[in-house]
């Protein structure tokens, strides 16, 4: 008897595009949202778009609170929590990167209401996907939250952010690569739970930024308008699947594992990205893609080495040969690989 079922929760709206962000109030109006919203945000994105977000309100006679934090811990969620109850908020809003909006979506998650996700750079795919990224003390906690209702993406905005932040969205898109092949290789070998649907549609995405890298320009608002519709269609994925397997395999892991190592020595994306090189070597060797992954980073002026990323070389290889002990997620790191392997890894791609 066939008794499998499955619960997917998307956004009902994204909504991407030139000056967007000055339709608010019509989202907020299709998503008959009730009460007054309190924009969850960050010191620089409440200094550049904040008035521009709360004038999209003047229609509909709301004033929406805001509140500010500085980092993304649990601590935030609880002041966040605490800023919305004064605030009577009926709904919260993202309004940022990364920080804000991972913890404005636990907030809503925890308060039971809902979200609306402004991101302010298309640094990363949580602006649209089910789960929020914390760091506490020398790790970092993914926690499951509902994905927000609707997603305000103004190109022209994140066109204006720093070119780092939207080459680390970028990254972050193309090794979803070789946490698609991590995925198949856990369906194997552990009979873990595998989606063919939010499997392609992850590796599409990928292949998508991959093959359009030369096309990725630096103030280029067309160029926003790729990489937001990726990491949209990357977070969609994970809701499919329901996990972050699609977009999260071992070079997540050892970008975790540099988290602990070397701490705020670079974005997120950009140590994906570099681990997806070696990743997609120890899957498929000299003759894989590696070059292709390579040279797709460096297309869009992403690091490709453990120097770019400003972290010793090292340090690097500690964290390939220790990353499996993270999570217990199966990947190409097994139950981990020997320094002389990771070291192979690491010089013959040119990572080291």
């Amino acid at each position: 008897m066939f008794e499998k079922s499955t619960w997917i929760r998307l956004p009902r709206n994204v909504v991407v595009g030139h000056g967007v962000l000055d339709r608010i109030g019509d989202v907020v109006g299709e998503l008959y949202l009730d009460g007054r919203p309190l924009v969850v945000t960050t010191p620089t994105p409440r200094a550049l778009a904040a008035d521009r977000l709360r004038a999209g309100f003047g229609e509909l006679g709301i004033d929406p609170a805001i509140t500010t934090i500085e980092t993304a811990t649990f601590s935030a969620v609880e002041d966040v929590l605490s800023a919305a109850d004064a605030a009577n908020a009926g709904y919260l809003i993202g309004l940022g990167g990364g920080k804000p909006i991972d913890i404005a979506k636990m907030a809503a998650d925890e308060r039971g209401c809902g979200l609306i996700s402004v991101p302010t750079a298309a640094s990363h795919d949580g602006i649209v996907s089910g789960r929020g990224s914390v760091p506490d003390g020398d790790t970092r906690h993914s926690v499951a939250a509902h994905p927000p209702l609707a997603v305000v993406a103004d190109t022209e905005l994140i066109a204006a952010a720093p070119w780092r932040l939207t080459t680390a969205g970028c990254a972050d898109i193309i090794s979803n690569y070789t946490a698609v092949k991590d995925w198949k290789l856990a369906h194997r070998l552990k009979n873990v739970e595998y989606s063919e649907y939010a499997g392609a549609l992850s590796q599409m995405t990928a292949e998508m930024l991959v093959d359009r890298s030369d096309s990725i320009k630096r103030g280029l608002e067309e160029s926003a308008w790729v990489v937001v519709k990726a990491l949209v269609s990357s977070g969609v994925a994970m809701s499919i699947a329901d996990s972050s397997r699609p977009a999260s395999g071992a070079e997540h892991l050892i970008s975790h594992q540099l988290d602990r190592l070397t701490p705020g020595t670079a974005l997120h994306g950009h140590q994906v990205g570099v681990a997806s090189i070696v990743t997609e070597y120890l899957h498929s060797g000299e003759g894989g893609e590696w070059r292709r992954v390579r040279d797709a980073l460096a297309g869009i002026e992403a690091p490709t080495t453990a120097d770019g990323l400003g972290i010793d070389g090292e340090r690097f290889i500690e964290a390939m040969t220790s990353a499996h002990e993270i999570r217990d997620r199966y990947t190409i790191l097994g139950d981990g690989i020997e320094g002389t392997a990771a070291i192979e890894a690491a010089t013959t791609t040119g990572v080291l």
